[in-house]
């Protein structure tokens, strides 16, 4: 596939990373030299240097036999532009842009065929402040991702000292869930991933992914781990544009206090704020932390745009009380390390942006792709269609199909109507939306040797090495002779 990146910040340097180990055609663009000469050094990719928006630069890009554009520049007006340029001058198939103003997500008929012709919209602070979201909601997990329209969980739990499944084998979790249908899709043990069977022995510190139907979760946890109680006060360090989108989320539900150093950024925080105490200052202020009861915070959100300063405020929150915190963290190298020690959770927002634009990019219908484990695994959501003859997988007891060695179908969800995905426009919006496309009746069936997949079935699959994607896209891409 010929893939065109407009920005080469963080987004657009970590899809040129995945895309590009992936055997992509990839050609970035932007403005300053210095950074594609950097990705040059270590990609294998094309360059040119330019505006994404002038045409005669998205000529040079090679534009005219374009697959797709994935304008996420830290422009709107840039990425906007760029696809209607795309469209009118090159009738480029798939454009994406990344867009960061609600003004803009307010109104969706700004991104229609006959405005800037955007075909999907990702808002990479939105993403995010989702993601923590869900951290707050269940703060014993590592990780929570949905799919199938928030039918099936995916969720990552650390295993404990005197857990109820450490030093059993995974056969047992049915008898201490006797009610619940569950699958542990991967376990990662000191970073190295593990194909969980049936005999497999959970040991502590132990990484576990499992899947189940959303309304399962806490009953499979409660397994895994020893259940914390609920969240019920949050503070965050930064008021920009992820500070700002959580504070707002959670102010009706919990007792939230943000800190942003910026006095006119306070200032407009506690304008558009209507329950969260806005406070002026230095999130690694001890004083002010101490001040404002630190010691009894649930969870302690580092969110500034500085990967040190956020580093710092969560371990100083951490050491002086705080239950749990999580810290942003852009530097990739920085996350691993950051994990390890104090700091509970250490998020990269790249990681977490990427799967909203690799569902576009895999072969094949893929529905929703989660990126895992800091990128080095994924789980994707995919459509299937055809018949037995033209499809590899219909009709087929996942015993009987040939998956890679790596790769592990969790679940399947029957009776889900297809429809576009939004993410854009109010929560209003998004709701009616959602019910709409939610299929309350479809069904989610965990995985097991003998169910039958159907054409239409929604099936998640678990890849624990990135090489295999191409495996598994192959083998649920429909037959040529199916019509």
């Amino acid at each position: 596939m010929k893939i065109i990146i407009l920005g080469a910040g963080r987004v657009g340097t970590s899809v040129a990373e995945s895309l590009v180990s992936e055997a992509n055609d990839i050609t970035m663009v932007d403005v300053a030299a210095d950074k594609l000469l950097l990705l040059q050094d270590h990609l294998d990719l094309r360059t040119v240097v330019g505006n994404a928006s002038h045409p005669s630069v998205l000529i040079r890009a090679g534009a005219a036999d374009a697959d797709m554009i994935l304008a996420v520049t830290q422009s709107d007006e840039t990425n906007l532009v760029a696809c209607k340029l795309a469209a009118t001058m090159f009738n480029t198939p798939t454009k994406i842009a990344r867009i960061h103003s609600a003004n803009f997500l307010a109104y969706p008929e700004i991104f229609s065929a006959e405005n800037f012709s955007v075909d999907f919209v990702i808002c990479p602070e939105q993403i995010l402040t989702e993601y923590i979201e869900k951290l707050i909601e269940f703060p014993e997990a590592l990780q929570v991702l949905d799919f199938a329209d928030g039918k099936v969980s995916l969720v990552a739990v650390r295993a404990f000292h005197g857990g109820p499944l450490v030093g059993r084998e995974l056969q047992e979790l049915r008898q201490h869930v006797p009610n619940v249908d569950t699958r542990i899709a991967a376990i990662f043990r000191k970073d190295r991933p593990m194909i969980p069977e049936g005999n497999t022995v959970i040991e502590a510190e132990d990484e576990v992914f499992f899947l189940a139907a959303a309304k399962d979760i806490r009953s499979v946890m409660r397994e895994m781990r020893r259940m914390d109680k609920p969240v019920e006060r949050v503070m965050i360090a930064g008021g920009g544009n992820i500070g700002k989108r959580l504070a707002k989320a959670l102010e009706k539900d919990y007792q939230v206090k943000i800190i942003e150093y910026d006095k006119r950024a306070s200032e407009r925080l506690a304008a558009d704020l209507h329950h969260a105490l806005v406070l002026h200052g230095d999130a690694t202020d001890e004083d002010l932390l101490e001040s404002e009861n630190v010691a009894e915070m649930d969870m302690f959100c580092a969110l500034t745009n500085d990967d040190e300063n956020n580093i710092m405020s969560a371990l100083l929150a951490k050491r002086m009380g705080a239950r749990k915190v999580i810290a942003l963290i852009n530097r990739s190298a920085y996350v691993d390390l950051v994990q390890s020690g104090s700091i509970d959770i250490a998020i990269s927002p790249a990681q977490v942006t990427i799967g909203s634009l690799l569902a576009h990019v895999r072969r094949g219908d893929v529905a929703a792709v989660h990126s895992l484990r800091r990128g080095a695994a994924e789980a994707l959501e995919l459509v299937v269609h055809g018949d037995a003859r033209s499809s590899n997988v219909v009709g087929r007891k996942v015993a009987d199909i040939k998956l890679p060695k790596g790769a592990t179908i969790g679940a399947i969800v029957r009776g889900l109507p297809a429809a576009e995905s939004r993410n854009w426009g109010s929560d209003e919006e998004k709701e009616k939306t959602k019910d709409v496309a939610s299929g309350r009746d479809a069904q989610v069936l965990i995985a097991h040797h003998d169910t039958v997949i159907e054409a239409e079935d929604h099936v998640i699959v678990f890849v624990i090495n990135k090489k295999l994607i191409h495996q598994v896209e192959k083998l649920f891409q429909v037959g040529v002779g199916f019509l």
